[in-house]
């Protein structure tokens, strides 16, 4: 099997869950402190060892092409006034050996639309999505968890959480046969126990065999072509691997995943996280019970894989 070399980003969206913030802005560009969504989502891909990028973007979201541009003018500014760590911090975007292609999505027709249009540059070989609105925070990058389930198993791999944690109802649904992996909608001589509910967090490695798919997905009642959609008519007749994700997971398309990973990124940043916790202690001081702890995002998974609770009152303790 080849190794995975291509990473694709859908990002053609409108950004509706968390308009107006998006209503002339990239979602993707949103800060989270000081960097903006896809910034995390390329550097956890470069940890993961990919050099080749593809970003499926849209009319309105040039900005997206400008961020991983070099910046001529401001490295100039910034190396005649000898600061020398931010210069240091753009450049560090730009290894070698890393490319990126840009390809517009003539229409917000869905992510599973959006990875289409990457197909005439991945040809034969496998390759990994990563959806930036998905912020996972793990000492193993999320990527690289769905890299290894990949190259493990040799198989299509989709990284997935329980439904309930990270959504209302579960896209998928699969049977454990190793503790963190699933069989991803397996056909019915096959499954020998209950199936879990599942939901797709953002990553997977798929094979050019989901291409086929893909164009033959109808689309739901919104107009979108939703990659889940195409997940299960493919899974009906080829194993699908479903890895349960190790890490602090933020939907970042919603406003309370949003702030929840400006929360939680904010108080574990190195310049500022001492600052930001005597705020956030502050603010909470000043109505200690207003309201109940709300849930910013669906769940905490400690590296032992157990889950915990994870809400507002409990970053700020963290």
């Amino acid at each position: 099997m080849t190794s995975v070399r291509r990473a694709v980003f859908p990002v053609g969206g409108l950004g509706t869950g968390i308009l107006p913030a998006t209503k002339a802005a990239p979602k993707e560009l949103l800060a989270v402190v000081d960097k903006p969504l896809i910034h995390y989502a390329v550097e956890e891909v470069v940890r993961a060892g990919i050099r080749q990028l593809i970003i499926i973007t849209s009319r309105g979201k040039r900005a997206i092409e400008d961020h991983f541009d070099k910046a001529y003018e401001l490295e100039s500014a910034l190396a005649l006034h000898n600061r020398y760590e931010l210069l240091s911090e753009l450049r560090r975007l730009f290894p070698a050996d890393m490319t990126f292609q840009f390809v517009r999505q003539s229409q917000p027709l869905g992510i599973g639309h959006a990875i289409g249009c990457a197909r005439v540059f991945l040809g034969d070989e496998p390759f990994l999505v990563v959806v930036p609105d998905e912020l996972i925070d793990s000492p193993q990058p999320a990527s690289a968890q769905v890299i290894d389930a990949f190259e493990r198993f040799e198989r299509p791999v989709v990284g997935v959480l329980p439904a309930g944690q990270t959504a209302p109802s579960g896209e998928l649904s699969g049977v454990t046969f190793s503790p963190g992996l699933y069989r991803i909608n397996p056909p019915p001589g096959i499954a020998h126990q209950r199936a879990t509910p599942l939901a797709l967090a953002g990553r997977c490695v798929l094979t050019p065999e989901v291409f086929d798919f893909l164009d033959t997905t109808p689309p739901r009642p919104h107009g979108e072509v939703e990659l889940a959609d195409a997940l299960i008519a493919f899974a009906a007749s080829n194993p699908l691997i479903g890895r349960e994700l190790e890490g602090e997971r933020f939907d970042c398309g919603t406003k309370l995943g949003y702030l929840g990973a400006i929360l939680h990124y904010g108080l574990r940043h190195p310049a500022v996280g001492e600052a930001f916790a005597g705020m956030v202690r502050a603010a909470a001081a000043e109505r200690p019970a207003a309201r109940p702890p709300v849930a910013l995002h669906g769940a905490r998974v400690r590296h032992d894989g157990a889950r915990v609770p994870h809400d507002a009152a409990r970053a700020v303790n963290d």
